[in-house]
């Protein structure tokens, strides 16, 4: 394997396809870049998912990068998630001058900020279902979206472990036969894919990773899964999720039928890590990029998602 395929196979980065040089500040900020070549594979994934989506029958949309806090906290992310979240707050220009930028840190003091009331969210479909609050619905919904997420982590590797990332989602909003049906299909979509891209995966069970793992809500995921994610080697690439209707209950997102809160699911592709997965198994962005025009060609012959 050449030095290039190498450097790409490992998810690092480096000119010739993945990011800037090895090592790089974004990089050990887990902000890598990403060159010509990874980003050409990056595209190509994406539109073979969202045409997933859109063969299903979903609307594409597109999400805003921040959502009030305020938002996120009545969905119980910040009870959750605190310790992957990521927050935005405008300097304090009345401060400026007493709590300036510090060169030795890199930072900016706490206080030359003003209050955060803006999240950057770890997830695509928490704009979706924001979108929708209030609404009554008279059908059956889907929407794919893709957006940046960001996650603050213990470490940050490559492509595989990122503070800001890219997110495919196919979102279902309706019934709970809607919701269940729409996991199942995309199951089988998801297998069918990779086995055409010859990309060895096994769906395990798995639980939302909460900082109160002894917590309940924690615990009845492990009891009832409601989340499966689709892992080659150790790095999970893909995901179901069953919201049963947590989100509808929360936005106010209701059935016309029934008059009862909507059920909602998602199926999740993080980008990056598909490229990371790729170029392990294939050793190099050109391989990879074959591999998998040759399996959507394969599964569009197959026919459209049902």
């Amino acid at each position: 394997m050449t030095r290039t395929a190498l450097t790409a196979a490992r998810g690092s980065t480096g000119t010739s396809g993945s990011a800037g040089s090895p090592g790089s500040s974004g990089e050990r900020h887990g902000l890598p870049s990403l060159g010509p070549e990874g980003t050409a594979l990056l595209r190509l994934l994406d539109d073979t998912f969202e045409s997933w989506g859109r063969a299903a029958g979903a609307r594409a949309m597109t999400m805003p990068p921040l959502l009030p806090a305020a938002d996120l906290a009545r969905l119980d992310y910040y009870e959750n998630f605190p310790h992957q979240a990521v927050l935005a707050a405008p300097l304090d220009l009345g401060r400026r001058d007493q709590q300036s930028f510090c060169a030795e840190s890199g930072c900016f003091p706490c206080g030359a900020l003003q209050p955060a009331a803006l999240g950057l969210p770890s997830a695509s479909c928490y704009g979706v279902y924001l979108d929708h609050q209030g609404r009554r619905l008279t059908e059956d919904t889907l929407v794919t979206v893709v957006g940046w997420c960001f996650r603050q982590e213990e470490r940050y590797e490559g492509l595989r472990r990122q503070l800001a990332f890219r997110m495919r989602e196919i979102v279902a909003i309706g019934n709970q036969a809607h919701a269940e049906d729409h996991l199942c299909t995309f199951t089988d979509r998801i297998t069918a894919f990779a086995e055409a891209l010859d990309l060895p995966l096994r769906k395990e069970a798995a639980t939302d990773p909460f900082f109160d793992k002894d917590g309940s809500k924690a615990l009845l995921q492990r009891l009832s899964p409601v989340k499966y994610e689709f892992l080659y080697e150790d790095l999970a690439i893909a995901s179901v999720n069953t919201h049963r209707n947590f989100f509808g209950d929360r936005c106010a997102i209701s059935l016309a039928e029934t008059g009862g809160p909507a059920f909602t699911s998602c199926v999740a592709f993080g980008l990056e890590r598909w490229l990371s997965a790729l170029t392990l198994r294939h050793g190099d962005w050109a391989t990879a990029t074959e591999a998998v025009r040759s399996a959507a060609a394969r599964l569009a012959r197959v026919g459209p998602v049902t």
